[in-house]
């Protein structure tokens, strides 16, 4: 990873915009319906640091090399982190092509290199996030702290979150019906979740393009990761950072079935076969098991 991505709360910010043309229009439409507070200027206004006091980013953006060299270290002593259009070895950072959702905001930058190439995987990406999806992560935003406290263990919160996002609330949700996403979603915190865990096996010897979508899926949900040694890398980076990660001396069948008990999804990790015995105790315990194929090469 050549550049970390990050997402700056914009509400009561301020984000400077300097310089004139298409590429600062461009600059502006960014922020088109965000609660930023953004203010526009251009010519020698745009050279004076006072001009970026308490502004959060800057963006330049001229046909002028000179206007922007000079704008871009202007905004730098008023400690402003600074893009600079089309001038990347300019920029503090760089702008990504972005999915907006309200609420869900997807990005897909390639550090200034080709900014053509990202907007086409954004066209790709966009058809598959749903329109509802803001009002989704709205909702599920409102109820934050109900959550927390209904489940105060982590296992549990996600269990129910999970169910949540694929239930009646989010339904409603996603057709803009928000009175009753939101009474719906009360009524599914006070039932809690109904959903018990399971143990999923994934191959794990990779190469991680050979993946399943379900397993790629089971692996960004897993609470708990029992992982082979030989496993590759990039497989287990499709995973959640913070999901347990246990060796299989750790997590015998009996451990894993208690795991599932708990409501914790487990998913095993191979690097060669289904171990039979493993498998026939999990069955034998009630467990649900599934086994993710990967795709054929």
């Amino acid at each position: 990873m050549d550049a970390f991505p990050a997402f700056f709360p914009l509400a009561g910010r301020k984000v400077v915009i300097a310089g004139s043309g298409e590429p600062a229009e461009a600059k502006a439409r960014l922020f088109a319906g965000s609660p930023a507070m953004l203010v526009r200027i251009e010519g020698p206004e745009a050279l004076l640091p006072g001009a970026y006091s308490g502004a959060m980013l800057a963006f330049i953006a001229d046909e002028d090399e000179g206007f922007c060299q000079a704008a871009a270290a202007a905004a730098r002593v008023a400690r402003a982190l600074v893009n600079v259009a089309d001038r990347p070895q300019l920029c503090d950072f760089t702008t990504p092509a972005v999915i907006d959702r309200g609420e869900v905001v997807a990005a897909i930058g390639t550090g200034g290199a080709s900014p053509m190439l990202a907007t086409m995987l954004r066209n790709d990406i966009e058809q598959r996030v749903p329109e509802g999806a803001g009002r989704i992560a709205a909702l599920f935003r409102k109820f934050q702290d109900d959550v927390r406290d209904r489940f105060p263990e982590l296992h549990a919160r996600r269990a129910f979150l999970r169910e949540a996002l694929s239930g009646a609330a989010a339904d409603a949700a996603q057709t803009g019906d928000m009175d009753k996403a939101q009474q719906l979603f009360r009524d599914a915190i006070a039932r809690g979740p109904k959903a018990i865990g399971k143990v999923q096996y994934v191959a794990g010897r990779g190469p991680a393009d050979l993946l399943t979508i379900r397993a790629s899926r089971a692996l960004a949900a897993a609470d708990v990761l029992v992982i082979d040694g030989g496993a590759d890398p990039q497989v287990l980076a499709m995973a959640r950072r913070d999901a347990e990660r246990l060796d299989p001396a750790q997590a015998s069948a009996d451990h894993m079935a208690e795991l599932v008990r708990s409501g914790r999804r487990v998913v095993r990790v191979l690097a060669a076969a289904v171990p039979a015995t493993e498998a026939q105790a999990l069955a034998a315990a009630g467990v649900p098991v599934e086994v993710l194929a990967m795709v054929s090469a």
